[in-house]
């Protein structure tokens, strides 16, 4: 038995191999046409699934159709031997998962680093309507940043509290509860986790830049809701804020800033617009096509099982 599970493993690790690198291979072709679009375009969740959709789409297989295949069809009375070439690949995809772990650790680690460095000089602030811990900083420059993913604490530099009005503030405080709801620093933490092999590559890196983007939008559309107030004191703050801050670097860590993803301009002009009405539609087409995708898969689950037994056969006894 052991020596199945042993034999099983070796070929999974193998599986999860070949469908990363097939997944990142195609995201990288695609990824300069998909990031060319217009800046904004595209939801905060689709640029996130698609950095991540390699290492997923590699767990999904693994998971959901070899080990089911591999339990079913294989025998446990007859375990073929070891070659060369599914162990190595196997090796290697050992290796990216030790190195996304090292990554998501060195990068978990800065983080703490520079919050304690900022949490020297903090001192509790309350401010009206917020539900989180605040804490006033002694910084340069003037910064707002959603620190922490388990338990997230917002900093705000002492410079920026006496530069922004009292309803800039407020606002500027709601679009860091919107990055705390959608777990933004957690999912920054996972991209730099992500056992690919995109890591490092120009196709990441603009991907990562779309999903900042499109994060700080969703952000700015939580904060400002359906309040005509709210929106132009959120792009009051972004200009103040960017005129106060002429280089913006993006932190690498996971940390959100009120102006981390850039493109100030683009998040103004929406701020101060009237709401796409075409959101919504979009929105439920892409809940129906999931559904029927869905529904596709469970009625061909258990071929797909066949045929996945299949192809782990001719891998075995086509490989040297």
């Amino acid at each position: 038995m052991s020596d199945y599970l042993l034999h099983g493993s070796t070929l999974a690790l193998a599986w999860f191999l070949l469908v990363n690198l097939s997944m990142s291979a195609a995201l990288a072709a695609c990824a300069g046409w998909m990031t060319s679009r217009r800046n904004g375009a595209g939801s905060a969740t689709f640029w996130f699934v698609a950095r991540v959709w390699p290492a997923a789409a590699g767990l999904l297989f693994v998971g959901g159709l070899f080990v089911p295949s591999y339990w079913k069809y294989e025998p446990r009375e007859f375990v073929e031997g070891f070659d060369v070439t599914t162990t190595a690949l196997a090796l290697g995809a050992a290796a990216l998962f030790v190195a996304a772990g090292a990554r998501g650790v060195r990068a978990w680690r800065n983080a703490a680093r520079r919050t304690r460095l900022w949490m020297r000089t903090a001192r509790p602030l309350v401010l009206p309507g917020a539900r989180m811990r605040i804490f006033e900083i002694d910084a340069d420059p003037p910064i707002m940043a959603l620190v922490g993913v388990l338990r997230p604490r917002l900093l705000v530099t002492r410079g920026l509290v006496g530069a922004l009005t009292e309803e800039e503030l407020a606002a500027s405080v709601a679009h860091e509860i919107g990055h705390s709801r959608a777990r933004d620093n957690f999912k920054r933490l996972l991209m730099c986790a992500a056992p690919d092999m995109l890591a490092s590559t120009a196709a990441a890196r603009a991907i990562e830049r779309r999903w900042a983007s499109a994060a700080e939008h969703r952000a700015d559309h939580v904060a400002a809701s359906d309040s005509a107030i709210v929106r132009c004191a959120l792009a009051s703050a972004l200009v103040k804020v960017a005129r106060l801050t002429p280089t913006v670097t993006p932190i690498a860590e996971p940390i959100s800033t009120l102006i981390d993803g850039g493109e100030i301009v683009s998040r103004v002009e929406r701020l101060l617009a009237d709401a796409d009405p075409s959101v919504r539609r979009r929105s439920v087409l892409g809940r129906t096509g999931l559904v029927l995708v869905v529904v596709a898969a469970v009625a061909s689950y258990a071929p797909l099982l066949q045929v996945v037994h299949s192809a782990t056969e001719v891998l075995v006894h086509s490989l040297p």
